[in-house]
C-alpha cells in the first residue's frame, strides 16, 4: 500500500485546499477581510520597497497638504489633508501614502459589498467584490494616491446609502447620505456627476420619488449644502480657477490624444475583468442554474435598474462625451466600482461552489501577480533601462542638498522653493524646514505665497540640468551664483544634474507683478 502513498498525498492536499476554500466561501465576511488584507499588504509593501520617491501627484499632494487650504487651482484638498495627516502621524514620506491609498481601495471594496449584499445576497455580493482586483483601476495605478482615488470610496458609499435611504427611509440613512456626498465633493468635484445620476434616479423610480414627500431627503440636501458651503465660497473667491484648469486640460487632451483614446483606455482596463469571468466559468454558455445560487433571493427589477444606472451610467456618459471633448482622461477610476455587481446580477445564477473557488483564487492571483509585476517593472525601469520617472528621483538626497545649500547662503529657515515645479516639489518634500512650493512661480496657483512673504523669506530656485535657467526662472535669478549637483539615481543611467540658486530675503527687483498673473 505504501507504493501508492506518493500519489495519494498530493490528492489529499488538493482536497484539503478545496475544502478550505469551500469553508471560506460560506463565510463571505471572512473572505472579504482576507481580500482587503492582501490588497493592503501587497500594494503597500512592494511599492514602498522599490519606489525611491513618491509618485508625482503624491509629492504635489504632500506639499499642498502642509498649507491646509480648502482649494487649489486644480481641486479641493481632502487628499492633501489626508497625506499631511499620514505624514504627521508617521513621520515618513516612504510608505504612508501607499497604505493610505490601499485603505481607500479596500474601503471601496467594503461599501460595494454592503450595496451588493442588499441587492444580491451575501454570496453573490462577495463574488462581485472578488471581481474587483481584476480591474486595472484597483491595481496598477493605486500607488499614486490622488483625487481620483480619494473619491473612490465616496462613490461606493453614496451608491449604498442612496439605495438604503430610498428603501428604508430612516432619517439616519438620509443624513449620512448628505454628509458623505458633501465630503465627497472635497475629494474631487467630479463626485457631483454621480450625485446628478442619483438625483435623476430618485425622480425616475416611483418608490424613491415617493420619499420626497417626507422631510428626510430635504434633511440630506440641507446637510450636503452645509458641508460644501466653505469650498463653494472658496471657489467663488478663486474665480472658478479649477474649472479653467479642467478646460485647459481638456484642450490639451483634444490636441494630443486620438479621438478614441479615452474609450480605448477604459476598454483595456476591463480586459482582466473579462478574463477572470471566463476563467471562473461564469461566461460559459448553457450553464444550468447552480443549487447554491438558487438559495439566494431573487433580484428586484428596480435594483437591477439601479446598479445599471449608477454603475454604468457615468462611465458611458463620459465615454460619449470624450468623443467631442477632452473630458474624462483622469475620471475613470471611481466609475467602475459596480461593474462586478452588474456582472453578478446577470450571471449570478451560474455561481456555484466551483465558480466561487475560482473567483477567490483569481482575485488573490491578481493582487499578488500585479503588485509583484509593478515592483519588478518600476525597479527595472529606473535601474536597468534608465527611464527617469517620478518614483526614480533621489528625493532625500535632493532635499538634503537643497536645504544645505540654502543654509550656506542664508542664515534663516528655507521657507519657499520654486523654479521648475516638478523639481522644486522634490527639493522641498523632505526638507526639515518644510518649505512651501511656489507653483509655476504664479501666486494664483500658490495663494499661500505673497509679495511680503517673498521679501521676508526669500526663495530657493531649483531646476533640472546644468545649463542656464529657463527664461521664466532667469528673470528671478539674474546674475546670482548657480550651484549644480549631480545625483545618482540609476544603476545604468548617468547622474541627474540639478541646479540651485538662493535668492535671499530682501532681494530687490523681483518680478513679483508677473507672478501675480497680471
Amino acid at each position: 500500500m505504501s507504493k501508492w502513498l506518493p500519489a495519494d498525498v498530493p490528492v489529499a492536499q488538493d482536497r484539503h485546499s478545496l475544502s478550505a476554500l469551500s469553508v471560506l466561501s460560506r463565510h463571505p465576511a471572512y473572505v472579504l477581510a482576507l481580500l482587503c488584507a492582501m490588497q493592503i499588504v501587497f500594494w503597500t509593501a512592494l511599492p514602498a520597497l522599490v519606489d525611491v520617491a513618491p509618485p508625482g501627484d503624491v509629492v504635489e499632494g504632500f506639499m499642498w497638504g502642509r498649507e491646509w487650504v480648502l482649494l487649489t487651482y486644480k481641486h479641493p484638498q481632502l487628499p492633501a489633508w489626508l497625506l499631511e495627516t499620514a505624514h504627521l502621524l508617521t513621520g515618513s514620506f516612504r510608505w504612508p501614502q501607499y497604505l493610505l491609498s490601499q485603505l481607500v481601495v479596500t474601503s471601496t471594496f467594503v461599501f460595494v459589498y454592503l450595496l451588493a449584499r442588499d441587492i444580491l445576497g451575501h454570496r453573490r455580493a462577495l463574488a462581485a467584490v472578488l471581481l474587483m482586483p481584476s480591474i486595472y483601476f484597483f491595481g496598477w495605478p493605486t500607488p499614486q494616491f490622488n483625487h481620483d482615488y480619494a473619491q473612490m470610496p465616496f462613490w461606493a458609499a453614496i451608491c449604498w446609502l442612496l439605495w438604503r435611504s430610498t428603501t428604508r427611509n430612516g432619517p439616519g440613512w438620509w443624513l449620512a447620505l448628505g454628509l458623505v456626498a458633501g465630503v465627497g465633493i472635497y475629494a474631487k468635484f467630479s463626485t457631483g456627476l454621480l450625485l446628478v445620476f442619483g438625483g435623476l434616479w430618485i425622480l425616475y423610480d416611483a418608490r424613491a420619488r415617493s420619499r420626497l414627500a417626507t422631510p428626510w431627503p430635504w434633511l440630506a440636501l440641507a446637510a450636503f449644502l452645509a458641508v460644501i458651503t466653505p469650498v463653494t465660497i472658496a471657489l467663488f473667491r478663486m474665480d472658478f480657477l479649477p474649472f479653467s484648469y479642467v478646460a485647459n486640460r481638456d484642450s490639451w487632451v483634444m490636441a494630443n490624444r486620438a479621438r478614441l483614446y479615452y474609450i480605448g483606455v477604459q476598454c483595456a482596463a476591463l480586459v482582466g475583468f473579462f478574463v477572470v469571468l471566463a476563467i471562473s466559468g461564469l461566461l460559459r454558455r448553457g450553464t444550468a442554474p447552480q443549487a447554491d445560487a438558487a438559495r439566494e433571493p431573487p433580484i428586484e427589477r428596480r435594483a437591477l435598474v439601479y446598479v445599471l444606472w449608477m454603475g454604468l451610467g457615468p462611465a458611458i456618459l463620459i465615454m460619449i462625451a470624450s468623443l467631442f471633448s477632452g473630458i474624462g482622461e483622469a475620471w475613470g477610476a471611481p466609475m467602475y466600482n459596480l461593474v462586478g455587481v452588474v456582472a453578478i446580477a446577470f450571471l449570478g445564477h451560474r455561481l456555484g461552489s466551483r465558480e466561487m473557488r475560482a473567483l477567490m483564487v483569481c482575485s488573490a492571483a491578481c493582487i499578488v501577480v500585479m503588485s509583484s509585476a509593478y515592483a519588478g517593472i518600476r525597479w527595472s525601469s529606473c535601474n536597468l533601462f534608465g527611464h527617469l520617472q517620478p518614483v526614480c528621483w533621489p528625493s532625500q538626497a535632493i532635499s538634503d542638498e537643497a536645504e544645505a545649500y540654502w543654509h550656506e547662503k542664508v542664515q534663516a529657515p528655507l521657507g519657499i522653493v520654486g523654479g521648475e515645479t516638478g523639481t522644486a516639489l522634490v527639493a522641498g518634500l523632505k526638507a526639515y524646514d518644510k518649505p512651501s512650493i511656489f507653483t509655476d512661480l504664479n501666486m494664483q496657483f500658490a495663494p499661500w505665497i505673497t509679495p511680503q512673504r517673498l521679501q521676508e523669506q526669500g526663495i530657493l530656485m531649483v531646476w533640472p540640468g546644468d545649463g542656464a535657467p529657463p527664461p521664466q526662472i532667469g528673470a528671478w535669478v539674474k546674475n546670482l551664483p548657480v550651484k549644480t549637483v549631480l545625483f545618482h539615481w540609476s544603476l545604468k543611467a548617468p547622474p541627474l544634474p540639478v541646479s540651485f540658486v538662493a535668492i535671499p530675503p530682501g532681494t530687490p527687483d523681483l518680478p513679483i507683478e508677473a507672478s501675480q498673473g497680471r
